[in-house]
């Protein structure tokens, strides 16, 4: 039914007009106790064989909301209802910003994809931390708060201004995120180089620890499909010497050639990151040499191009303890989750692993 609902409202809007459309219906059904509490239940059913642990936090499941579609934390409660086990909110800048100007989120209908070139549109992380501090969970799934740069701050200016929102956002963060890899912020991808990207990651997590001294916050990067293999072999390596949690693999790719794109040429052509569908092998690749490096030693979270429970068990052997989506939420609708973690108990129940953390990484060490 929302395929054809799609086609016939959706589709017919522009794609960011759309997006919140649907987010305002999201987040007034989950205001409504009877109606989100029958939703809940159609649209989020548990598998206890899917409970996960990572990040020293315990999950209904390993599959989540990217950072992208709730960017000021408007609506946790809404996309748990929709089965989210944890909810990335963000990007958060230090600073307030309009992002860039419209238009700028089309639809590859064709490619089940998208470029978008938002510019992290978003409140500022001021007011992101007093939402949070104010928030009543109905729902408790675990929040990360993915972070970034705002735009008119000079690149040698960058590690100030994460740490201006580290220090606001941590002591409300299950998890933080470093993001220094979107492609629609000037300068930002330069931050994964290890030379800048060492101090960064070192400014963040004191600024954690200090203003959320109760306890020991998380903290992941978020990097790159396009990054070569060496780049990503070194904040692998130094991801493990920082003592970091996590990497999360992969942002959006500004990648055209070589995808076998369908869509009208028009539409390829606009800047900006692309995901979905046409993303998922590179993300994939990215996420199995990860895993070759680290092992064990830290969290990876895979996303980029999973669209169904066979793509999100795919990342799991790949290495991935989490994954996380977005695109195709757009094309799939409401009972995605729902399929997610139905076809995700299948194959565990069907495989040879107890557990989905005994699956972790398992193919790819039947290669090493």
């Amino acid at each position: 039914m929302y395929k054809y609902f799609f086609r016939l409202v959706f589709k017919r809007l522009d794609p960011e007009q759309a997006h919140h459309l649907a987010f305002r219906w999201i987040r007034l059904a989950a205001r409504v106790p009877v109606l989100r509490t029958f939703l809940a239940a159609a649209l989020a059913p548990r598998h206890k064989e899917l409970r996960t642990e990572a990040l020293g936090l315990r999950m209904h499941g390993p599959f989540g909301l990217a950072a992208g579609f709730d960017k000021n934390a408007v609506g946790i409660d809404g996309m748990a209802m929709l089965g989210f086990d944890h909810v990335e909110i963000g990007t958060v800048t230090g600073e307030p910003q309009p992002g860039n100007p419209k238009r700028r989120l089309f639809r590859l209908v064709k490619d089940r994809a998208l470029i978008n070139r938002m510019g992290f549109n978003n409140d500022g992380s001021l007011r992101v931390a007093a939402r949070l501090a104010s928030r009543t969970p109905v729902f408790k799934p675990v929040v990360g708060v993915n972070i970034g740069k705002t735009k008119v701050v000079p690149e040698e200016e960058a590690v100030a201004d994460y740490v201006k929102s580290a220090e606001r956002l941590a002591p409300y963060a299950d998890y933080l995120v470093v993001n220094v890899s979107s492609p629609n912020t000037p300068g930002l991808r330069n931050l994964q180089a290890t030379e800048a990207l060492r101090p960064l990651l070192s400014a963040v997590r004191e600024a954690a620890d200090r203003t959320a001294s109760a306890r020991r916050v998380p903290l992941l990067v978020k990097i790159a499909p396009d990054l070569a293999d060496e780049d990503v072999d070194a904040v692998a390596d130094l991801a493990v010497e920082l003592g970091l949690d996590g990497i999360i693999a992969t942002n959006t790719t500004i990648a055209r050639e070589g995808l076998g794109l369908k869509s009208d040429p028009t539409l390829v052509k606009e800047t900006g990151g692309l995901s979905g569908a046409p993303l998922k092998n590179r993300s994939l690749e990215v996420l199995r040499r990860l895993y070759a490096r680290v092992g064990d030693r830290i969290t990876l979270v895979g996303v980029g191009g999973i669209e169904n429970a066979e793509d999100a068990w795919q990342r799991i052997l790949a290495g991935a303890t989490l994954v996380q989506g977005y695109s195709a939420f757009i094309y799939e609708g409401p009972f995605w989750g729902r399929a997610i973690h139905k076809g995700l108990a299948a194959r565990l129940a069907t495989s040879p692993y107890a557990t989905l953390a005994d699956a972790v990484g398992a193919d790819v060490r039947k290669t090493a």
